[in-house]
């Protein structure tokens, strides 16, 4: 399945014969929920790679990079990442946004 989807939505006026399109784009797959969080942002400022945060977290890189695109992730994860860039656990609304289920 692609990563990237695109939908076309074409509205035709016959009266005026115009055509009208919108593009709609997201990164993702159906069904997935994204939900955005500063990872990025905090890892940055400590100008730390991606690889360096996995390693100081005990995470893969992908998994790193799969949170920074705003895939869930584990609240174990979750805790990890925060120790890992320096932060305390009263910390964590900075870096991931509580959203209600």
């Amino acid at each position: 399945m692609l990563d990237t989807m695109y939908f076309f939505l074409i509205q035709y006026e016959a009266q005026r014969g115009v055509i009208s399109y919108v593009i709609i784009g997201f990164r993702g797959m159906i069904g997935e929920n994204l939900k955005r969080n500063n990872v990025k942002t905090y890892r940055e400022k400590m100008l730390m790679s991606k690889a360096e945060l996995a390693r100081k977290a005990g995470v893969s890189p992908l998994t790193i990079d799969r949170i920074e695109k705003g895939k869930d992730c584990r609240m174990d994860t979750k805790r990890k990442i925060l120790f890992a860039l320096g932060l305390d656990l009263a910390e964590k609304d900075k870096v991931f946004a509580s959203y209600p289920e």
